[in-house]
This record gives structure tokens, C-alpha cells and sequence, in this order.
């Protein structure tokens, strides 16, 4: 080689593992030798002397590389034979499986700016959700994947896609923005045109009542969840109020300014405790009654932490103060361990999903850390490998509060934070066992709880594994199908459409649940561009924060 010369495994370092001469196996030795930050690097990788990388931590597995003139930075894990090809950029928190193809002047960019008004681009915010990349994929050139996406295994990425979400397990997308071609799986399930259809119809028509079923329970003072029932105030039928307007208008509610509405919710707000009292917005003047006795993991306190949260943060808002989530050595795994996961895994996973969204509210408003890890360690320690649960099946209702804690449980931590499940495989084996129990499905059974609280971590799952998707996939659909008959003209959902009590009445919780839920199962199907809607409140589909 001349001087000058650009290597020729830079370009080609494909050869590297099977003909790499001695000399340039040295000369790859002193080159990784010169990388810094936590490297953790397996036999017969190659990093290409002209590629820029800077990382914080760089993992590579077996016969992966990177090639000339790529630029890597962050946090970045590369499985084995996995390959970064020439004038790529990967920045930020990227993981990536086994056996991926990255093509030449593709970006995958995990990390974003702010886009705040009246503050300048370059003060703005840096956020990082993280992008995530399962196994044997094929990335085209000139892609640019965004932050916060994750691509399922299998699948294939076409030339020049811009890529703004999820692409699922095992098929083809392409265009800008990236969308669902086809399925690569002969033999698997294919979503109905004919569903993609009436999901654009559901939408439309929904949009054009929504301001129908916003009035009709709005009882001139307050917002209320079903009109006519004597229910006390209460604060949640204010943030479903907030969250249908954005979902559907990209608005507040008719009559309702964003401030007035940010001044009410924020006003409930304990400042020492951080919790919201209950109580009426319809007055906001009172004193905010002590809270001694509301917890972050039980209570009435607990939901408001995710509804109030949310709704101020669909309001370009937060908490104006930080939450109380400080616990003294041991107390907090102590509190943990005694929720009642025997027989209540529902309220227990709930609790966890209060203090899991308290602590990531706190990082996300305040800038404040909490305990994160001691939570994270304590659920990864008592994670059932068998069932990939939390919580045990009762003779009376089977897999029932299992399953409904799981989903409260992890969209909390596991969802909320953008990481991986302990156990997908066994956790959708056990999702799909509960699935098929037609008491939860049926008459007061079926029911925005029960099936949110399946197709949430199936969604959430099916990220990480594609164990049980045509199975999934029919059960999707099925109840895909079955609830766009349910919606009601001018009056919305029912949070139990086909129950025999009130709560067969449409309301703004009704209302508010099946329409995150319609986006999840079209979602899991790839057809959630039919969809034309993407929640972002409780339900948003990206990661609150990302941990660092």
C-alpha cells in the first residue's frame, strides 16, 4: 500500500475475518487499541481507520464492523455479524441484534432537540429515547431512522426510507415516511385492507363528533365522566376531557383555554408531597387539602400522578413541583415485597406504575433522579421466567390480575423508560393463555381494562420476540373488529360496551381508553397509518424518558 492509500479493508471489511493478513491484523489491534470510552469487543471485529468513533461505550459482537468513514458516537451495541457500511452515522443509544445490515450513508440518529417556541434551535433541549434494532434486518442506504424507533427482526428497511416508527417483525417498508409494504412471512397473517378501510372511516368519524361527546359531559361547571350519574367531582374526566381533544382535534376542548386549563390542574398539586389531592377543578381557589395519607403506591393519589401528568405535558405543562419519591435503605424493596401480589397483582402493579411514572416525571420536569435502579432491580429479581409475570393465577378469575398488573406494571417502568422485558417469549405465551379465557371477554368482561391490558404488552412485547404473532395477530384483529361497532353517535364509547351496568353508558373514560386501544391493536397489525391519530398522553407509545 502507498502512502495515502485508503485501506482496503476500510472499504471491503467484509474479507477482515476470513483473509486478514497478519499485518493487518496488527494494524486493527493498535487501531481498537486507540479507541476510548467502555469497549467491549469480540474476535474478528473491524473498526475501519478512517471511521470517526467516539463512544461513550461500544460493544461489538463476532465479525462485525465498521467501515470507512462512519460516524459513531453514544452508547452503541452491535450484535455479531452485524455491520455499520461507508459514510454511515449511528449516534446516541442504538442497539442492535445479530446478523444486521446497515447500508452505505444511512443515519440512525437517537437523539433529538427540543422545538419549544421562543427559545433558539441551539439551546434547545437534547432528549434520546434510544433506536433499537432486532435481528437479521436489512437497512438500505441512504435510510434515516429517528429517534424512539424500534425495528422488529426480520424485516427490511428500503433505500432512501425516513423512518418516524415502529416498523414491525418480519416486514417491508419503505417511502418518507417509512410505511408498511408487505409481510415477508408467506405463511403468516396479513392485516385486512378491508379493516384499513373502516379504520379511516372510524376516525373520521369520530373527529367530526368529537366536540359532541366533549359537551355532552360537560355539565356547565365541570367536566364529568357519564352525564346524569351521581358520581362526585373528580379530576380524571378533566384529563380524558384534554387527552380526546388532542387525540382527535389537536386542541383543547371547545370553551376551554390551554392556561385556564393547566392553572386548574396544576392547582391540585400537594407541594410537599408532590401528589394531587382529590377534589373538584370547578373551583380552583380552595386550599389543597393535606395529603398525609395519599401515597405514591396506593391510594387515590396514585392515578392522578399518570392522568394529571400527562394531560399537563399534552398541554405543553408539567407538575410545578417534584413528586416525593425519596425512600429510606430497604423501605421501599420492604413496600414493595408487601403489596399484595398473592391475590391483587392489578393494585400492586398500579402502585409501581405510580411511582415509576412519579420517578420519571421528576427526571423529565425537575431533572431529579429517584429510585430507578433499586425499582428495576427489585422487578428483575422477582420476574417469574416461567410465566414472565409478576403475581401467581387464581382458581376464580385465572390469569385476570396477573395480566391486568403486568400491563400497569410495565407501561410504568418497562415501557416508560424504553427497556427491554425480562422475559417477552414466556410473557406473551402467558398474555395469549389469558386471551383465550372468554369469561374476560365477554359481558361485563369485555371491557377497556381487559383488553388493554393484553394488547398493550403484546404491542409492547412483540418489540423484542416474535413468539406467537399469528396467534396474535387473530386476537387483534378479532377485537380490532369488534369495537368499531361499539362507538355511539355524538355520545363516544362505553367503557364496557357490551356490560349490563353503568358502565355500558358511553363516558370520557370510555372514550379515551378505546381510542389508545384502537391505535395499539392497528398498531400491532401495521395499520396504525389507517389510524390517522397517535395518543400522547398516558398512552403515548414512546418512552417518557430515557434512563442514562
Amino acid at each position: 500500500m502507498t502512502p495515502g492509500e485508503p485501506l482496503r479493508l476500510d472499504f471491503l471489511p467484509w474479507e477482515y475475518a476470513r483473509v486478514g493478513s497478519d499485518e493487518e491484523r496488527e494494524r486493527q489491534i493498535e487501531r481498537q487499541q486507540r479507541l476510548s470510552g467502555t469497549l467491549s469487543l469480540a474476535d474478528n471485529v473491524y473498526v475501519a481507520e478512517s471511521a470517526a468513533v467516539y463512544c461513550e461505550e461500544l460493544r461489538m459482537g463476532e465479525r462485525s464492523y465498521i467501515a470507512a468513514h462512519a460516524y459513531v458516537t453514544g452508547h452503541i451495541t452491535l450484535g455479531s455479524d452485524t455491520t455499520i457500511n461507508p459514510f454511515s452515522a449511528v449516534r446516541g443509544r442504538v442497539t442492535v441484534g445479530d446478523g444486521v445490515r446497515i447500508g452505505a450513508h444511512t443515519s440512525l440518529l437517537a437523539f433529538n432537540h427540543g422545538t419549544a417556541p421562543g427559545e433558539p434551535i441551539f439551546r434547545q433541549k437534547h432528549t434520546s429515547l434510544g433506536i433499537t434494532v432486532g435481528d437479521d434486518v436489512w437497512i438500505g442506504s441512504n435510510v434515516t431512522v429517528l429517534d424512539g424507533v424500534t425495528i422488529g427482526p426480520h424485516s427490511i428497511i428500503g433505500a432512501g426510507a425516513v423512518v418516524t416508527k415502529d416498523v414491525p417483525a418480519n416486514t417491508i417498508a419503505a417511502g418518507n415516511p417509512a410505511r408498511v409494504l408487505r409481510s415477508r412471512s408467506d405463511s403468516g397473517p396479513k392485516p385486512s385492507t378491508d379493516l384499513a378501510g373502516r379504520l379511516s372511516a372510524f376516525t373520521a368519524k369520530a373527529r367530526a363528533q368529537a366536540d359532541d361527546v366533549l359537551r355532552r359531559c360537560w355539565d356547565g361547571e365541570r367536566f364529568v365522566d357519564r352525564p346524569g350519574l351521581d358520581h362526585e367531582p373528580a379530576i380524571r374526566p378533566w384529563c380524558d376531557a384534554v387527552e380526546i381533544a388532542d387525540v382527535l382535534l389537536r386542541r383543547t376542548p371547545e370553551g376551554h383555554t390551554r392556561d385556564d386549563l393547566v392553572r386548574r390542574l396544576r392547582a391540585r398539586q400537594d407541594p410537599e408531597s408532590g401528589l394531587v389531592s382529590p377534589g373538584d377543578l370547578a373551583d380552583v381557589g380552595l386550599d389543597v387539602p393535606a395529603t398525609d395519607k395519599l401515597s405514591v403506591l396506593e391510594g387515590p393519589a396514585s392515578y392522578h400522578i399518570l392522568c394529571v401528568g400527562y394531560a399537563l405535558q399534552v398541554l405543553d405543562s408539567s407538575f410545578e413541583h417534584p413528586i416525593r419519591t425519596d425512600f429510606a435503605p430497604g423501605e421501599l424493596e420492604r413496600q414493595l415485597d408487601n403489596l399484595p401480589w398473592a391475590r391483587q397483582a392489578w393494585s400492586s402493579g398500579s402502585g409501581i406504575d405510580a411511582l415509576g411514572t412519579a420517578v420519571a416525571r421528576n427526571l423529565k420536569d425537575h431533572g431529579e433522579s429517584g429510585p430507578l435502579e433499586t425499582l428495576m432491580g427489585w422487578l428483575l429479581v422477582r420476574a417469574d421466567p416461567a410465566s414472565g409475570m409478576w403475581g401467581e393465577p387464581h382458581p376464580d378469575d385465572g390469569w385476570l390480575q396477573v395480566v391486568n398488573g403486568f400491563y400497569r406494571l410495565t407501561r410504568g417502568t418497562y415501557a416508560q423508560f424504553g427497556l427491554p422485558l425480562p422475559y417477552p417469549e414466556q410473557a406473551v405465551k402467558t398474555l395469549l393463555a389469558h386471551s383465550n379465557d372468554k369469561r374476560m371477554f365477554s359481558g361485563d368482561g369485555y371491557n377497556a381494562c381487559n383488553v388493554l391490558d393484553v394488547i398493550h404488552p403484546l404491542w409492547l412485547a412483540g418489540k423484542q420476540t416474535d413468539v406467537g404473532r399469528a396467534d396474535g395477530t387473530r386476537w387483534a384483529e378479532d377485537q380490532l373488529t369488534r369495537i368499531l361497532d361499539r362507538w355511539v353517535d355524538g355520545e363516544g364509547f362505553a367503557f364496557a360496551p357490551d356490560g349490563t351496568d353503568d358502565r355500558s353508558i358511553p363516558g370520557l373514560q370510555g372514550t379515551e381508553m378505546w381510542l389508545s386501544i384502537i391505535w395499539l391493536l392497528s398498531d400491532y397489525l401495521g395499520l396504525s397509518d389507517a389510524v390517522g391519530y397517535r395518543p400522547r398522553g398516558v398512552h403515548r407509545p414512546e418512552p417518557l424518558v430515557s434512563p442514562r
